[in-house]
This record gives C-alpha cells, sequence and structure tokens, in this order.
C-alpha cells in the first residue's frame, strides 16, 4: 500500500510524463477531487493542470460502481492515466496512488527542477479490508493547535486513513468551545503546570499550558477533513477523566469541591457526580458537539473511572437507592446509557472504551477494545460493533525500544514489527461473530508529547505500517514491507515529519533525565490481564 506495484503490465514499458499540456479531467460529481488533485501536484511541478481543459493529455478521473466502496482501478498507458473509484473515497484513493508513483519530491511545497515528473505504465487494483481505519488523537493532555490538526489530517490521507477520533476533554484540558457554558474553556481549557515525566513522582514543568476549538476552527477541522474523506469523531470523556470539567463548573463534582485543571497524569479519583442536573448539563454539551460533528459516532468515553467518591458519598448512594441500582457500576451504566439514549434520539451512536462492557452496555454502542484483544472478542461475541485498539500492538505513546535513549520511556516496547503485525480481529471468533469487527484504529496519547515535533517521533513511521495493516488483505512480509517503507521515508521527508529514525532517536529527540516508567512484555500482560478480569467471555 505505501508504494503500489502494478497487479498487470500494459502493453509496453513505459512511462507516461506529466507535461504542460496535461490536463485533468472529471465529471461533476468528482470535481472536488479534481481540484484537490491539481493543488497537490501544482506545487513541486510548476504545471497548470487545468481541471477539464480542451485538449492534451489527461489524468482522467471516473466513477464505477462495479469497483469496491473505497476502492480503485488505476490505469496508466501512453494516452494518459485514469483513475476509476467505486465511489469519491475511491477515486481520492486512487489519486494518493498516483503521488506515490511519481517521485517523491512531489510531496514538496515549492517547485523542484530537475526532476522527471513520470508516472510508469501498469495497472494498479486496490480496496481497503477495513472500513474503519483510524487514529485517534489526544488533544487534551497536550493541545495541538488548530494549523497542526490540519497537518495531521493531510498525513493520514496519505495514508488512507478514513477517521480521526479526536480526544477533546480530560483531567488535563477541555478542549472544544461549548456556548452554554462558557468556563469550560474559560477555565477547563488550562492548566498552571504539567507533570514531567511518567513516574509517579515525577517533577512538574512550572509552565502553564493551555488552548481549545473555538465552534468555527472545529467547523474548519471538520471540512477540512471531510474533503479528504475522513470523518472526524469527536470524544468527551464521562464520567471519569472529568477533572478539567469540574474545575470549570465546580457543582459538578461528588465533593462540590473548588479543583484545578489537574497538571498531573494517571488515573484521576475526581468524578462527575450522577445528579439529574449533571446529567442535564452533559445532554447540553453533547447537543453542542452533534452540531459541530456530523459523523455517525460520537464518544462517550467511559474508562478508567475510580468509583471511591460514589462508594463513599451519601448522596450519591441515596440516589442509587432511588434509581433501584445494585453498586456503582450499575452507576455508571445508568449514566452511560442515558446519555446514550440521547444521542441515538439524533439518529447517531455511541463510541465506548471496552470498560464499557463490564455493566449494562447501551444500545447501539461500538466498543473500542484497548485493554488487548479480550475486549473485541467479548463484544464481537455479545453481538456489538468492534474496533480494535490493542495497547500493545497500536498504542503510540509507548516506547519503540529497549534503548536507554529513547525519550520518557513509558510501558513496553512498541516496534515497527509489532505495529506491522496488527491484526483488528482476534482469533476464536466464528465467521459470524467477525462480521462484527469494524477495524481498528492507533491511538496516541500525548501526556510525553507537548509539541508536533514530537509527535512525528512517536507516530511515524509506526503508524505507516499500522495503516497498511489496516488497508491490505492477505499474508504481509515485514521484511519486504521495511524495502517498501524505505522508498516511503522519502516521501515523509518532503512531507517535512520528523520520523523516529531506524537506529533510534536523533540528539534533540530525546529527554536526557526525564524519568519514564517502561515495564516487562510479561509485567505488562499480568497487569492488562488483571484490568480485563471482569470482561472476559
Amino acid at each position: 500500500m505505501l508504494l503500489p506495484r502494478p497487479t498487470s503490465a500494459a502493453p509496453g514499458d513505459g512511462t507516461f510524463p506529466l507535461a504542460a499540456s496535461t490536463r485533468i479531467t472529471a465529471p461533476g460529481e468528482l470535481a472536488q477531487t479534481a481540484h484537490w488533485l491539481q493543488s497537490v501536484l501544482r506545487p513541486a511541478t510548476g504545471l497548470p493542470l487545468p481541471v477539464n481543459g480542451t485538449s492534451g493529455p489527461a489524468l482522467a478521473l471516473a466513477l464505477d460502481a462495479r469497483i469496491p466502496a473505497e476502492g480503485f482501478r488505476l490505469t496508466c498507458g501512453p494516452a494518459g492515466v485514469t483513475l476509476t473509484g467505486g465511489d469519491t473515497a475511491g477515486v481520492f484513493y486512487g489519486c494518493q496512488a498516483l503521488r506515490q508513483l511519481l517521485p517523491p519530491q512531489i510531496y514538496r511545497a515549492a517547485p523542484v527542477s530537475g526532476v522527471r515528473w513520470e508516472v510508469p505504465y501498469g495497472v494498479i487494483e486496490d480496496s481497503p479490508r477495513f472500513r474503519w481505519r483510524g487514529t485517534m488523537l489526544d488533544v487534551a493532555r497536550h493541545f495541538m493547535p488548530k494549523h497542526d490538526v490540519l497537518r495531521f489530517i493531510d498525513l493520514l490521507a496519505v495514508h488512507r486513513f478514513n477517521t480521526l477520533h479526536l480526544h477533546l476533554t480530560d483531567d488535563q484540558g477541555w478542549r472544544v468551545e461549548i456556548l452554554r457554558h462558557p468556563r469550560l474553556t474559560e477555565a477547563g481549557s488550562w492548566r498552571r503546570e504539567s507533570q514531567l515525566g511518567a513516574a509517579a513522582d515525577a517533577p512538574a514543568d512550572g509552565r502553564p499550558h493551555g488552548g481549545y476549538y473555538t465552534q468555527d476552527d472545529v467547523r474548519e477541522i471538520v471540512a477540512y477533513a471531510t474533503q479528504r474523506h475522513i470523518t472526524v469523531m469527536p470524544e468527551i470523556d464521562v464520567p471519569g477523566h472529568s477533572q478539567a470539567a469540574i474545575a470549570a463548573y465546580p457543582e459538578l463534582g461528588v465533593r462540590g469541591e473548588r479543583l484545578e485543571t489537574s497538571p498531573r497524569w494517571g488515573i484521576n479519583t475526581n468524578i462527575l457526580n450522577a445528579e439529574e442536573s449533571t446529567l442535564d448539563f452533559f445532554l447540553g454539551v453533547f447537543d453542542e458537539v452533534m452540531d459541530l460533528f456530523p459523523g455517525r459516532f460520537i464518544g462517550i468515553g467511559g474508562d478508567e473511572c475510580p468509583k471511591d467518591q460514589w462508594d463513599t458519598d451519601p448522596r450519591t448512594q441515596e440516589l442509587m437507592r432511588e434509581r433501584g441500582l445494585g453498586g456503582s457500576k450499575e452507576l455508571q451504566s445508568w449514566f452511560l446509557g442515558r446519555i446514550a439514549a440521547h444521542v441515538a434520539g439524533r439518529g447517531r451512536r455511541v463510541f465506548g472504551w471496552d470498560e464499557i462492557l463490564e455493566g449494562a452496555v447501551p444500545e447501539g454502542v461500538a466498543v473500542a477494545s484497548w485493554r488487548g484483544m479480550t475486549g473485541a472478542r467479548t463484544a464481537a461475541r455479545r453481538g456489538y460493533d468492534v474496533i480494535s485498539c490493542p495497547d500493545d500492538q497500536v498504542y503510540l505513546d509507548y516506547r519503540q525500544s529497549d534503548l536507554d535513549s529513547e525519550p520518557i520511556p513509558f510501558a513496553v516496547p512498541l516496534t515497527l514489527a509489532d505495529a506491522y503485525s496488527f491484526d483488528p480481529v482476534p482469533d476464536g471468533l466464528t465467521e459470524q461473530e467477525t462480521t462484527r469487527i469494524l477495524g481498528g484504529q492507533a491511538n496516541i496519547w500525548t501526556e510525553h508529547m507537548d509539541s508536533p515535533r514530537t509527535v512525528d517521533y512517536y507516530v511515524f513511521p509506526r503508524l505507516c505500517a499500522i495503516a497498511e495493516a489496516l488497508w491490505s488483505r492477505g499474508e504481509r512480509d515485514f521484511d519486504e514491507f521495511r524495502v517498501r517503507l524505505a522508498a516511503h521515508l522519502a516521501r515523509l521527508d518532503a512531507l517535512g515529519v520528523e520520523y523516529r529514525r531506524e537506529a533510534g532517536p536523533l540528539p534533540w529527540q530525546r529527554r536526557p533525565g526525564v524519568p519514564g516508567k517502561p515495564a516487562t512484555r510479561a509485567d505488562w500482560a499480568e497487569f492488562i490481564d488483571g484490568l480485563v478480569a471482569d470482561i472476559k467471555s
């Protein structure tokens, strides 16, 4: 997928050169894609490439319903290039394949001299294995400015991802403007400092951190992604991971105390209370979020919610008795179920982390299996849709090797080979159960990524491997992938991606003296097994 290989040869070997006379042709429904293709080919080539020009060899875009959804056929011969897709997304992915067939300098943003812009003759037919090919970007722990989010969307598009999951709220920050509750961003979007390192006793950096997206910013991000056939799914994490909201509105908390937006990482015991007023508050939040994000799924979190405050709070105990609930796990299910019903009432579905399986599961939920593949297996067997994102294969905040020079080494080593071996379908499912696996996603938690440059280091090239795992069918050969990846890295160089080198971090990518929290595979597996004991099928 990173470097398409022709599935059949055109008569006679040769190449089709892009020239001053080359034009792009497309029917009306592909006009937007045609103009996008023009916009990415013009800068480096300096060629005009008019859309629907009247004469000259063509890059022709077309639709053919016989081709699978998101699939394409690229044909190159003496007369030009024809890109045919099963739908507009398929044509777009065919355009990405065309870029990959050109010299890597095509990804540069200004004219490049001395390059022959030629496409080799041949035919490529391709379509994705999974319909959910996602990446989660945590902008709550460290905020990513809008222009960097747009850049990241372009990088996802290059790799044919179709879902960007934005983790917008957490204990450490609230990142989306909610008009009816302005203090969520006035107070909850910044913290006075940030923990520096992964150890529990790690020091703080003493530097305020913050930022948020206005509703106009969100509309721009969503529209920009839509043009690249990427759906942006928001996540508002409840009832845990909510200290930033409680800092803005103390009445949302169990104890009613005035808290600060948390400057520390890790699981936090400060959670939302279960009053009807708090639920109404968040139903209003989700209404505004659904107005901004038109996609089918809305993330509601449901993960890592300690019940200590609920279990010791007299008012919460009274509410559970009034509602006929048998304990705090049932209370969390009740809370999430009310939100899910509200979301469903607007024709949407909820997305939740696999802890949601520990109680009554909301109708229509898609389960994100992050604690290994146990959640995927259990959810599929119970008849729920699944997005697989096992931490030991696709959590890109995990350290990339055993090298001492890895910055802030956390958890187990997750190598390029580990990422490439990712398969969203767990062992042991029936054919019918397998249909519940919608696909998978990489997760980028940013506690230790305080800049877009650092995100680049942690994410690439492991995200390239995950992209291929989610797109491709059949057997995979890691050694063969490495050969193609070497060519692909030249594209990342042209795009300005500061990826991790195979030999390890460059000197400025290291974080000497900042403590990590590494673990062995055996210890980590035991830890995860303990977490999922309640959801094993």
